[in-house]
């Protein structure tokens, strides 16, 4: 028996290089709404020390109309559950009327004894809509005296390292692995996306509008019927006509010399229910390893084949 994905999707697979224009010449033209709101993101960070041990930290920006924060959890990387470093999440609310620390340090001590000390400046921290800064602000994670993870744009002074009271040389090696943002409103979502380490960043616009059967958008006519369309540095990557058939689905494109895989189910936008939840998915995916190229030399192959897979989830809830 096919699976859901296989049997609802038009195109199973559907290649796009993001430097061709044969595949579509034409943008992805906005239509004239403001994008849905982000309401939370969240980024997951594989760190690796000097000590070869590995530490997954999510840092996650929310923002709704009573507050706005940051929140930083701890976890291990390893596939031994015994070997637990999680602890409470380090919480900062940054809009409250009794708590408006908006710079500081605070030391944290994992499970496993490690000692974790968080640093932030968000004082002069801009934002655009959604929850995260844009500039003005950092947030410094540092393990065992190690530096961890360092978010922001203020870390280039040569007086940054003398700010955290530190000495260190040691770096720690560190790696995206997935993103995951949560938006509200109508349905365009605009989003940026960086596949991989070494890649440049893109924008990303997710947007379902009606179309009837002459391919004319916004139609008034009777017929008019759903498409999903996704577009990378505005053109056009894929198009999924009939929507309310083709809820789930899959689609691969080539971006960055990564084959990436599509992933869409927008079933709850059409068949909600009171106990689902409302939200449609989707889901970017990198592949690692000898498949993650359409061609390679062995040898080329063999130097990738440590390459981080990298993630990037949306949930859109439609609010009308």
């Amino acid at each position: 028996m096919r699976d859901i994905v296989s049997c609802f999707s038009e195109n199973s697979v559907n290649v796009y290089h993001s430097s061709c224009s044969s595949y579509s010449k034409n943008a992805c033209i906005s239509p004239n709404l403001a994008p849905s709101t982000q309401n939370s993101v969240s980024n997951v960070y594989k760190i690796v020390l000097s000590t070869l041990k590995q530490i997954l930290i999510t840092v996650t920006w929310c923002k709704s109309h009573s507050n706005q924060g940051l929140s930083i959890s701890f976890g291990n990387h390893s596939n031994d559950p015994s070997a637990s470093v999680s602890a409470p999440p380090f919480r900062l609310n940054t809009n409250s009327r009794f708590f408006r620390k908006k710079k500081g340090s605070k030391l944290i001590e994992l499970c496993d004894e490690s000692k974790v000390e968080v640093f932030w400046d968000l004082s002069n921290a801009k934002y655009d809509s959604g929850p995260e800064p844009v500039e003005g602000f950092y947030v410094v994670v540092m393990v065992n005296s190690e530096v961890g993870l360092v978010i922001g744009d203020n870390t280039n002074e040569e007086a940054f390292f003398k700010k955290i009271k530190t000495s260190t040389t040691h770096i720690a090696k560190v790696s995206l692995l997935s993103r995951r943002e949560h938006c509200s409103g109508n349905t365009l979502y605009i989003t940026k996306a960086q596949f991989c380490d070494t890649g440049t960043l893109h924008d990303v616009m997710i947007r379902c509008s009606v179309e009837n059967e002459g391919g004319l958008i916004n139609s008034s006519s009777t017929s008019t019927l759903p498409v999903l369309s996704v577009c990378i540095d505005k053109k056009t990557v894929i198009r999924v006509k009939r929507l309310q058939w083709n809820f789930r689905g899959n689609q691969t494109i080539f971006v960055d010399g990564l084959l990436v895989d599509l992933l869409w189910d927008v079933h709850d936008w059409f068949f909600n229910t009171v106990s689902s939840s409302g939200y449609a998915v989707f889901m970017f995916r990198t592949r690692s390893g000898l498949d993650s190229r359409l061609w390679l030399e062995e040898k080329t192959a063999h130097k990738d084949k440590d390459r981080v897979e990298f993630s990037l989830l949306i949930y859109a809830c439609k609010s009308s």
